[in-house]
């Protein structure tokens, strides 16, 4: 694992029906993110945060695809320079369309060297685009777009993408899927291991296949954890909660996990939203799961 880690917030929520993510970067704060990885002996650059332009057009089907699209665009950028830093970056949202501007960054980042994979645990599957959507929320399209289903503006910034393979893509704890986007998933090969599964084999089995699916033939794995993977109970903080998801153990396991493998290339912790939390709750929650993933041990 690398030394150097550089924490990377992202002040939006126009990517969201609900408001109030925009301010998730600094609930994490609070919740002892840079204490806790300094700690653990990283030397931690917090580089602030990124803040979206307050105007911007909609377009057709996606609700502020300007500050959405150009939000994403100087991500990329910030990835990309803490990547070449021979830094990891750690991106703290906001709503979860920065994942296109975060996935698109290590794979272009490592396009010389091979494929990456990409685990998202997510209660929903963000695979809808421009065309099946049903609400027209950018948060709702990343997973699709980063993987060359569009849409293509959300990760085309001139720079000429580099998609990751969907087949080295593994989607964790998904229940709530549009009937089109579960069907355009199908399509892909996406690897699902939606919550049945979670209930039926548990975290650990679930786990090390998707370990193992992302790795295999890659240069390691992008984790994009949505906190509304996590059942409310555990993360009230959040805009999209759906009952009946992941515990906050299973959560914590999902991420030890990943750190004992040694495959982590970066990170997105997304969509804690201090408006509907309880005195910080999912902010506390969410600093964990990332100390966790890098390499936290209870003993």
């Amino acid at each position: 694992m690398k030394k150097d880690i550089d924490i990377i917030g992202v002040q939006i929520d126009f990517g969201a029906e609900t408001k109030g993510v925009a301010m998730g970067p600094l609930a994490i704060r609070y919740g002892g993110i840079v204490h806790g990885l300094t700690e653990l002996g990283y030397d931690v650059h917090d580089k602030g945060d990124i803040v979206p332009p307050l105007d911007g057009m909609s377009v057709w089907h996606m609700i502020n695809h300007d500050q959405v699209v150009e939000t994403n665009r100087k991500l990329y950028h910030e990835v990309r320079d803490s990547l070449e830093n021979g830094h990891f970056p750690i991106v703290l949202g906001g709503d979860h369309s920065i994942a296109a501007g975060s996935v698109s960054a290590v794979s272009k980042h490592y396009e010389k060297e091979g494929p990456i994979g990409v685990i998202w645990i997510d209660a929903h599957g963000d695979w809808n685009n421009e065309h099946t959507t049903m609400t027209g929320n950018m948060h709702g399209m990343p997973f699709s777009a980063v993987c060359g289903y569009g849409p293509d503006e959300m990760v085309d910034y001139g720079q000429g993408p580099y998609y990751v393979d969907p087949h080295k893509c593994v989607q964790v704890a998904g229940h709530d899927f549009d009937p089109e986007e579960a069907a355009r998933m199908k399509k892909a090969g996406l690897n699902v291991f939606s919550m049945d599964v979670v209930d039926r084999r548990g975290m650990h089995e679930v786990m090390k296949d998707a370990i193992r699916i992302a790795s295999e033939g890659t240069v390691g794995i992008h984790l994009s954890f949505d906190v509304d993977a996590i059942t409310p109970e555990y993360a009230p903080g959040t805009g999209t909660p759906v009952a009946n998801g992941i515990t906050a153990r299973e959560a914590f396991l999902a991420v030890e996990m990943l750190a004992e493998s040694g495959k982590l290339l970066s990170m997105d912790l997304v969509e804690v939203n201090p408006i509907l939390d309880e005195r910080n709750k999912t902010g506390i929650l969410a600093s964990e799961l990332i100390q966790l993933a890098m390499g936290k041990v209870v003993y």
